[in-house]
């Protein structure tokens, strides 16, 4: 006989808006207790340092993470010129610094080589594994990783203020597995100051936004209570970016038994990924082909 989960068969998507300071496991796990849910997971990692919009899913939502992951993020962020860093954050080891203040001008035409499809080099202290162990973990020992570069697409990055010459504001929009202290770094070299990351915040990711995030202290005060709940946002965001195909009471029945089930409209291509719903809610995310959805994942009412 399989095992009942602890916890209660809650579902939805909660943005919380993180502090520096914490990591954006230990909000999940905080999020998880709060809300005594059965099962809970972040769609994107947020440096300890970092702010903003942490969306955390519960229940069945966390099988739209993958959704959510990969849908655009903006960041709004300070890069500290003249200065590189070990961690190419303010909270690093200076390495090495330098005179030279770029104009205007400079910073503005340097960023054109930072958009569209790009290759980068994520930092010595970041998540990424190298043969099995974490590279920050690595880089806490004191060793040193040639780390592959990978391809990000950065959709805009623009200069939003120059409060003086030793700061530059930037606004960064990019896709999946994009880190914003390797943007400062490069940019840093290319304009020949160097620089880092002074602060950063998530303004917005995917759907959700930094204004819809509750904050550890209203997470804290609501914990183990229903008002809590009102806080939750529908799974349904987590399919934002997919096509939604209308089923019918017969569709659901062979959709929830994993299933091809015929779907009443579509604005999806043969062979499109998509998610079919009725009165409104998630049934089960598949391939449409020829009037049905073949489902890959469903969900559980």
């Amino acid at each position: 006989m399989a095992r009942k989960r602890k916890g209660r068969a809650i579902s939805g998507w909660l943005v919380v808006d993180k502090p520096a300071g914490v990591t954006s496991t230990a909000v999940v796990n905080k999020v998880k207790w709060a809300f005594d849910a059965q099962k809970a997971g972040h769609a994107g990692t947020l440096d300890p340092d970092a702010t903003g919009v942490l969306a955390v899913a519960l229940g069945e939502a966390t099988k739209t993470v993958p959704y959510i992951t990969d849908a655009l993020k903006c960041y709004r962020f300070v890069m500290r010129l003249g200065v590189s860093t070990r961690t190419d954050d303010a909270e690093g080891e200076v390495i090495e610094t330098r005179d030279a203040r770029p104009s205007d001008a400079a910073i503005a035409e340097a960023l054109d080589a930072f958009r569209g499809d790009i290759m980068q080099v994520p930092p010595q202290f970041s998540a990424v594994k190298v043969e099995g162990e974490r590279a920050y973990d690595i880089a806490r020992a004191g060793g040193e990783m040639a780390l592959a570069a990978r391809p990000l697409w950065v959709e805009s990055l623009e200069m939003i203020a120059r409060p003086d010459a030793d700061h530059v504001e930037l606004e960064m929009v990019c896709g999946k597995g994009g880190y914003v202290r390797s943007i400062a770094r490069d940019l840093g070299q290319a304009l020949g100051c160097l620089g880092h990351v002074l602060w950063l915040r998530r303004t917005w990711s995917g759907p959700f936004q930094a204004e819809q995030g509750i904050s550890i202290e209203t997470l804290d005060a609501g914990a183990k209570t229903e008002a809590l709940d009102a806080h939750l946002l529908p799974l349904e965001l987590g399919l934002t970016d997919l096509p939604e195909l209308p089923t019918t009471p017969e569709g659901v029945t062979r959709l929830k038994n994993g299933n091809p089930g015929m779907v009443l409209t579509s604005d999806a291509d043969y062979g499109e990924e998509a998610w079919a719903s009725y009165m409104g809610k998630a049934v089960a995310v598949g391939i449409y082909k020829a009037g049905e959805l073949h489902p890959s994942r469903v969900f559980v009412d």
